[in-house]
């Protein structure tokens, strides 16, 4: 399957991967053959990339480390929960631990695969998406700094629940008083809840805090901010700088995991920084490139510790006898061919 723009998509193309809604219900699954109306509904309801499905590519498979299930579970769990707190109510900790540990037991087993932001985004599921990311990355951080098992399910609710205080929420409402900021918000919300730990509701209150004390809500500074509000810091800026289009332009993995590097103890922690490059893809699989044999093809492959060299498939067609070319280029074999262009 291919990773492409939606202005690109044609009615009769296959879709690759299920679009969900925000509550975990499907909109359209994988494998419907798109219409003129499909295609315009998902444009309207902000849907930007998706996949589609391709005989030159059909036999990529993207892995996944958290399964369509799981994902469903914890975007009904969040969804509930933010109804829950708009209405007044309490929301219900029990379940949402639950979910966090089917979400544990999945991640650890697939903590080798690197992650791909491959799910489908609309302006009703984004918010849930975009925790369901940083909850998943923060996690295999984590695991990679050797935190205990309580240790990983303090930080995964941590992150999932990070912009909880943005329920309601209006910029109007952030930008005028420091403790009507989400992230402030996000504490007293959490702080309450005596099934969690404090530290849960620290990683709300920190995680748009900086190393060099220019974040907010407080101004902290490096050693004042937890190591889990600094995980989910960077798992919170990655995805942003993917999807978020109030940043302005949205960058490409690779774009983003540059300008973050940049970062590097003024906003972001060095450390976990290091252990971020080692998780994420920076040329995910499915993506269109041109490499610096000016050929073009897609990616169809990882070599995690290596994530800037991919295996790139290469498809040509002769002119005479119209028979298609195929090969493999592996990039961390041939070590002089490099990656110039993501292609859209």
């Amino acid at each position: 399957m291919k990773y492409v723009h939606l202005d690109s998509v044609e009615s009769g193309q296959y879709l690759g991967r299920t679009i969900f809604s925000s509550n975990g219900a499907v909109l359209l699954s994988e494998g419907v053959q798109l219409t003129v109306f499909m295609i315009n509904t998902l444009n309207r309801i902000g849907v930007t990339m998706i996949y589609i499905k391709d005989l030159e590519t059909d036999d990529i498979e993207i892995p996944e480390i958290i399964s369509e299930e799981t994902k469903r579970n914890v975007m009904k769990r969040m969804s509930d929960t933010f109804d829950s707190i708009r209405s007044g109510k309490e929301f219900n900790t029990r379940s949402m631990s639950i979910s966090i540990n089917s979400l544990l037991d999945e991640v650890m087993k697939n903590k080798d695969l690197l992650v791909q932001l491959s799910d489908i985004r609309t302006k009703d599921n984004e918010m849930y998406v975009h925790a369901t990311n940083v909850c998943m990355m923060s996690v295999l951080m984590g695991i990679n700094m050797g935190f205990s098992i309580t240790q990983l399910k303090e930080l995964a609710i941590g992150a999932l629940l990070h912009d909880i205080g943005k329920i309601e929420l209006t910029t109007e409402d952030e930008s005028t008083d420091p403790r009507k900021h989400h992230t402030w918000r996000g504490f007293e919300l959490l702080k309450s809840k005596r099934e969690f730990s404090l530290l849960i509701a620290h990683v709300a209150f920190q995680h748009h805090e900086a190393l060099n004390g220019e974040g907010i809500p407080r101004g902290l500074m490096s050693e004042e901010i937890h190591l889990y509000a600094k995980i989910t810091a960077v798992a919170n800026m990655f995805d942003n700088l993917l999807f978020d289009v109030s940043l302005g332009r949205r960058m490409l993995p690779h774009e983003a995991c540059e300008h973050m590097m940049a970062l590097a103890e003024t906003k972001l922690d060095r450390d976990v920084l290091i252990q971020f490059l080692k998780i994420v893809s920076i040329y995910p699989t499915g993506a269109s490139v041109r490499l610096s044999t000016r050929e073009s093809g897609v990616v169809v492959g990882q070599h995690r510790g290596l994530p800037s060299r991919p295996i790139v498939r290469i498809v040509k067609q002769d002119a005479q006898d119209k028979e298609l070319e195929i090969k493999e280029i592996d990039l961390a074999k041939h070590t002089t061919i490099f990656i110039e262009q993501v292609l859209l």
